[in-house]
């Protein structure tokens, strides 16, 4: 069954924080979740792009409740100022959508020294999702939805001894582990608040072949690398639109049918509408599991147990 933005139940008196909203698939989450009446916190590094993506929100929904917090994924400092003015607003958020993320760009480091796509992709996420934990807790029925990527398949899971990649670095390489991580990140954290007890749930997502930013950042970061220009190629003449390729997110974000620890995605793998997708590679999860949990505690210096 199709399933899109019509779908999506009332959000009225919820709050929803969505990383990366000022352009592509976050964007488009915004929107739809402001379109739904929910308040919307636009966490963005760009705040010249927030603002833009703030007044196109406006133009369609002039009554939107709309909230720009500055956030730098690639800085834990930033993360920390974020999620204090995030909390200062609202005693309980409803909704974290962990959608913000760089891709197959040439070895660089965060703020802090970590392996950039790692470190905005995963550990800034990481970072965030713990201080902004407790308001989730407050907020009965709330979820935590983290977006990776069908790439995910192609990673390996992160190495306690050298989650940066150190001499074995690749574009791709990294982006695959930063994709797999979101994954085990969102499988994690399901599995840690069903031993709390507590209701907030913890699902994933991916957005299929989308032709969004990304891709053409990726090849504008690597000078035009022969696999980033294929990519930008096939998301331009075959990918879905931002506004389509938002709806897994945004079903694992709102459909009253949705449980902590599903994963969705188009029904095509690359295109169509948002379906439930089967949970694979569960050989040594746990154990994966438990070494990113490891690692990205002693990285970030933060415990993320509910």
């Amino acid at each position: 069954m199709s399933w899109g933005v019509a779908d999506i139940p009332d959000q009225t008196g919820r709050t929803a924080v969505v990383t990366g909203a000022n352009g592509g698939l976050g964007l488009e989450t915004a929107r739809a979740l402001a379109g739904a009446g929910a308040s919307v916190v636009i966490a963005a590094r760009n705040q010249e792009r927030a603002r833009d993506a703030e007044e196109r929100i406006r133009a369609g929904a002039p009554d939107a409740d709309l909230r720009i917090v500055e956030l730098d994924l690639g800085s834990l400092e930033s993360v920390k100022s974020a999620a204090e003015e995030i909390v200062a607003d609202h005693d309980s958020i409803d909704l974290l959508v962990n959608n913000a993320g760089v891709m197959g760009i040439p070895e660089r480091r965060t703020a802090d020294g970590f392996e950039m796509q790692l470190g905005v992709d995963h550990l800034g996420h990481f970072a965030l999702t713990a201080r902004l934990l407790p308001a989730l807790l407050a907020a009965p029925g709330s979820r935590v939805v983290t977006v990776t990527s069908s790439a995910h398949h192609l990673g390996r899971a992160v190495d306690p001894a050298n989650p940066n990649l150190d001499g074995r670095y690749g574009p791709w390489r990294a982006y695959n582990q930063a994709k797999l991580a979101n994954f085990h990140f969102a499988l994690g954290l399901h599995r840690l608040l069903g031993e709390a007890g507590k209701p907030t749930a913890s699902l994933s997502a991916h957005p299929g072949l989308s032709n969004t930013e990304l891709q053409a950042v990726s090849v504008e970061e690597t000078g035009g690398g022969l696999s980033q220009r294929f990519f930008l190629m096939l998301a331009r003449s075959i990918g879905m639109s931002p506004a389509e390729g938002a709806l897994s997110q945004l079903r694992a974000a709102t459909d009253p049918g949705a449980r902590s620890g599903e994963f969705y995605g188009p029904l095509y793998v690359g295109n169509g509408p948002p379906v439930r997708k089967p949970v694979l590679r569960r050989l040594g999860l746990g154990r994966a599991v438990d070494r990113l949990w490891e690692v990205s505690e002693r990285e970030t210096g933060l415990e993320l147990r509910p």
